[in-house]
């Protein structure tokens, strides 16, 4: 049963992909009666944008376009998944003027609403005051595990060996990126969900958050 909903509340979840964060982001925010915002969403929709121009996602000024001409229906679209978004996504994630441009986006959203928030910044930058921050991971090769579990799910064709070593790609490339990488929050409080099942990391970070807040 959902608690009392918490306007204004703002609670980032952070990790690298396929760690379990969305999941666990949209069930904490249906019990605590907050909107959900995927804003990886925002980065794979940009990256989509700029590929579909036949840019190069690494391309600053194609890249910033992109991300300032987002409507609600690019966050809808179905393939924002899979590695070619990923690699997209990634890239444009780098780039300065695309942060700036999706950043206030971001903070209005959770002011507004009030918002569980996942990504890969939120506590560290997004919202650096967030009265909850937690850090979800998982092993490199449980998490690719997941993703190659999810791509064949959908129908994708993808082997686990070319999997890990994007998995392992990316978050090189998240974690060494001068603008907001990739890195928990100095107060976050990290979950690894390598052993863990959905319930269990569910009650793990439910936990976590209903410690950190007022009855």
């Amino acid at each position: 049963m959902s608690t009392t909903p918490r306007p204004g509340l703002v609670i980032a979840v952070d990790g690298p992909a396929a760690a379990g964060k969305g999941t666990l982001a949209r069930r904490l925010a249906a019990e605590l009666g907050l909107a959900y915002l995927d804003t990886g969403l925002l980065y794979r929709a940009t990256g989509r944008r700029v590929l579909d121009a036949a840019a190069d996602p690494r391309d600053a000024a194609a890249a910033e376009a992109a991300a300032r001409s987002l409507t609600p229906a690019d966050l809808a679209r179905g393939d924002l998944r899979g590695p070619e978004a990923d690699r997209a996504a990634s890239a444009v994630a780098a780039i300065p003027a695309v942060r700036a441009a999706l950043l206030d986006w971001q903070r209005d959203y959770g002011r507004l609403h009030g918002a569980v928030l996942d990504g890969r910044d939120i506590g560290t930058v997004v919202f650096p005051d967030a009265p909850v921050k937690l850090y979800v991971t998982a092993s490199d090769e449980e998490r690719a595990r997941r993703r190659h579990l999810e791509l064949t799910g959908r129908g994708v064709e993808a082997d686990l060996t070319v999997v890990l070593e994007e998995l392992r790609a990316r978050d090189a490339q998240d974690a060494s990126r001068a603008v907001a990488p990739l890195k928990p929050a100095e107060d976050a409080v990290q979950l690894d969900t390598t052993t863990l099942d959905a319930e269990a990391a569910y009650a793990a970070a439910l936990a976590v958050v209903r410690g950190k807040l007022p009855a």
